[in-house]
């Protein structure tokens, strides 16, 4: 009997499942992909929580999260703790699959935000590599893939897959917009890429299946665009004075640069937090007293192409994490200041 392969699925959350696909870019194909706005900040320690499992299971899990971690400003700490932001089942009738970066803080608590119904291979490495934000390899329009759709339909909705035509369309035909990505150029050895046989593609062209990381995996997990350990995390954050009466000033001074701040709320309130300038900003906030705890992120919600948030907060430590719209390419000056409403 004929193998199949075994594809995992990336999740996104519902309200982003039905993006449309660009194929204009810039530049030919790129690799070791991630959705922009999916990764947590830089420095960041991510609780993980089993939720079943074998001991050889959950050993295999462990390690192979190392593999990130080795290379990358995480830290993954397996306590089982409540309100993990990685929750591990092992249903083998529900395949690998898993939530990609911060959405993971988007499902309930109680949920899995990840499933390791199989670990050939390097499974658990892969999966783990979209919780830190990593998308699938294949799934850049301009990678030289030619899909021979009905194969492709055809085979993953038998065993061990069982997908129906949505699922397979969503996981392998079609994903992400050129403009929502960051990447690196194409890469065949990336444990991001998935094994397909040839006759699923017009082109003859068949991947292979990898199952430790890559050199340019691990370059670039560990590069400005993901998780430097030589850059600033949120121990290093520059703080902010709640209704300081001068804003305070900043820069994005290399392309892909995030710019990270604190600020403490004595009181609960309502506080805005907002950017001005000439530079197209996106902001996301965290806390209170947890940097991966994802509260709010807004693009231009702000005068001009600024950035703007305003939450009631209770009181704690709440983390800012400022960017460029533009990952490619962009830089530029900026203030930023957090305002509390007087009650």
């Amino acid at each position: 009997m004929t193998q199949r392969a075994k594809v995992c699925i990336d999740r996104i959350l519902p309200q982003e499942l039905h993006r449309p696909q660009s194929t204009r870019r810039s530049g030919g194909g790129r690799r070791a992909m991630s959705p922009i706005g999916k990764a947590w900040m830089n420095g960041s320690t991510l609780h993980v929580r089993f939720i079943g499992g074998t001991a050889r299971q959950r050993a295999i899990a462990q390690e192979q999260a190392g593999w990130w971690s080795t290379v990358a400003n995480l830290t993954f700490v397996f306590d089982d703790a409540p309100n993990a932001e990685i929750r591990i089942s092992f249903d083998p009738d529900d395949g690998a699959w898993s939530y990609v970066g911060t959405d993971c803080r988007s499902i309930p608590a109680n949920q899995p935000t990840m499933n390791l119904g199989f670990l050939d291979g390097g499974t658990a490495a892969h999966e783990f590599g979209h919780a830190i934000g990593l998308a699938h390899e294949h799934q850049n329009p301009q990678g030289g893939i030619e899909w021979n759709e009905e194969v492709v339909i055809r085979e993953l909705s038998q065993s061990p897959n069982f997908w129906d035509e949505a699922t397979a369309r969503h996981n392998v035909l079609k994903k992400y917009e050129a403009n929502q990505i960051k990447a690196t150029k194409f890469d065949p050895e990336s444990i991001m890429l998935y094994f397909f046989p040839a006759t699923w593609t017009k082109n003859g062209i068949a991947t292979q299946a990898n199952e430790v990381l890559s050199a340019m995996d691990k370059a670039f997990v560990a590069g400005a665009q993901m998780y430097p350990k030589n850059a600033g995390t949120t121990a290093t954050a520059t703080e902010l004075k709640v209704n300081a009466t001068k804003r305070t000033s900043a820069a994005i001074g290399k392309v892909g640069e995030e710019d990270l701040f604190v600020f403490t709320a004595d009181r609960t309130g309502t506080y805005t937090i907002d950017t001005r300038g000439p530079t197209d900003t996106v902001m996301k906030l965290f806390g209170p007293d947890r940097e991966t705890a994802l509260i709010a992120e807004d693009d231009d919600s702000g005068l001009e192409s600024n950035a703007r948030i305003a939450r009631s907060l209770l009181p704690g430590r709440y983390f800012v994490q400022i960017r460029h719209f533009n990952r490619k390419s962009g830089m530029g000056n900026y203030t930023v200041k957090v305002a509390r409403k007087v009650q």
